[in-house]
C-alpha cells in the first residue's frame, strides 16, 4: 500500500529531497513550508498524489489545519517528517534570550504541535512511522553551538520516551542524526549567531563564525540520498530508534560511545560509592 507522508520544512534541503523521493517512489505527499507558492511546481510531483500547504510550525493552529487538510485529502498519515528547524549558532551570552525562546519555538515546541495534531490519526489507524530530525549536535556539544545542541537533544530526550509511550500503538519512532549534508543550513539566509559582542569572547565568536563559513555549500552529505534512506527505512519494520547520517556521523555518534564508556569505567568506584547503606 503507498503511504501518505506529511513533511514540514520541505521548500529546501532535507525536507524538499525527502518529499521528493517519496513522491518518486509513488507514495502521497504533503509538503509544508513558511512559503509554499513555488512548493508543487518545484516538486514535480503529480498533482493527485501532493498536496503543498503554507505552514509555520510555531502556529498551533495552522498546524491543526494542515494536519485536517492533509487527512481530509488522502485519507491518513502514514509518516510524519518533523525536519522544519534552523540553527542558532553563536556563543550562549552572545544570543538574547529572544533568540534563545525561538530555537526552541520552532526546533522543539514547533515539532512538539506537529506530532500531538498527527498523533490521534495514528492512533485510529494503529500504524505509524515518525521521523524526527535531531544532529549529531544532538549526540555532542558544540563550540558556538550551545542554544542548537540544547534543542536537538531535547529532541532526543522527547524521541526516546515518545517511542515507548506509541509503540503500543504500532507507530515507530526513528531519531535521525545528520553530519553536515550540503544544504542551506550554514547560509546566511538559514543560519543566525546572535548580535550581542561581548570582548571576552572575540576571537572565539570569530573562529565559530569562520569555521562555520567556510563549510557552507561544501558539507559532504548528500539530501537527496538520505531521503532515498528514509524511504527505505519507512518501510523497515526493524528500522533503528536512532539512525546516523553519513560517515561523519557514524563517526561523531562512535566516538561518543567510546568516551562515556572510558568515563564510565574511569569514576566507577566513586559513582558506586554514592548509594547508601540502607
Amino acid at each position: 500500500m503507498n503511504k501518505v507522508w506529511f513533511v514540514t520544512g520541505a521548500s529546501r534541503g532535507i525536507g524538499f529531497e525527502v518529499a521528493k523521493a517519496a513522491l518518486a517512489s509513488g507514495d502521497k505527499v504533503v509538503a509544508t513550508a513558511r512559503k509554499s507558492a513555488a512548493l508543487a511546481a518545484s516538486l514535480g510531483g503529480d498533482e493527485r498524489n501532493l498536496l503543498a500547504l503554507e505552514l509555520e510550525v510555531g502556529d498551533k493552529d495552522a498546524v491543526r489545519r494542515a494536519v485536517a487538510a492533509a487527512v481530509g485529502r488522502f485519507g491518513r498519515i502514514d509518516v510524519l517528517v518533523n525536519n522544519a528547524g534552523y540553527g542558532q549558532l553563536g556563543l550562549f551570552e552572545e544570543c538574547d534570550e529572544a533568540r534563545v525562546r525561538r530555537q526552541f519555538e520552532v526546533n522543539v515546541f514547533g515539532l512538539f504541535d506537529v506530532t500531538r495534531a498527527v498523533l490521534p490519526q495514528m492512533r485510529r489507524q494503529r500504524s505509524g512511522v515518525i521521523f524526527n530530525l535531531s544532529s549529531t549536535a544532538g549526540v555532542r556539544g558544540l563550540l558556538g553551538g550551545s542554544l542548537y545542541c540544547a534543542s536537538k537533544f531535547a529532541v532526543e530526550g522527547f524521541s526516546e520516551s515518545l517511542a515507548l509511550e506509541v509503540a503500543q500503538f504500532g507507530i515507530r519512532v526513528v531519531i535521525v542524526r545528520p553530519g553536515p549534508f550540503r544544504t542551506d543550513f550554514l547560509d546566511p539566509s538559514s543560519v543566525d549567531y546572535g548580535d550581542q559582542r561581548i570582548e571576552d569572547y572575540a576571537r572565539s565568536s570569530a573562529g565559530v563564525r569562520a569555521e562555520m563559513g567556510g563549510r557552507n555549500h561544501q558539507q559532504a552529505g548528500d539530501p537527496a540520498k538520505l531521503g532515498a534512506a528514509l524511504v527505505e527505512l519507512a518501510g523497515r519494520r526493524d528500522a533503528p530508534l536512532r539512525f546516523a547520517a553519513g560517515s561523519n556521523a557514524l563517526g561523531v555518534v562512535a566516538d561518543k560511545i567510546a568516551q562515556l564508556g572510558s568515563e564510565l569505567e574511569a569514576w566507577r568506584p566513586l559513582s558506586a560509592s554514592t548509594d547508601g547503606d540502607y
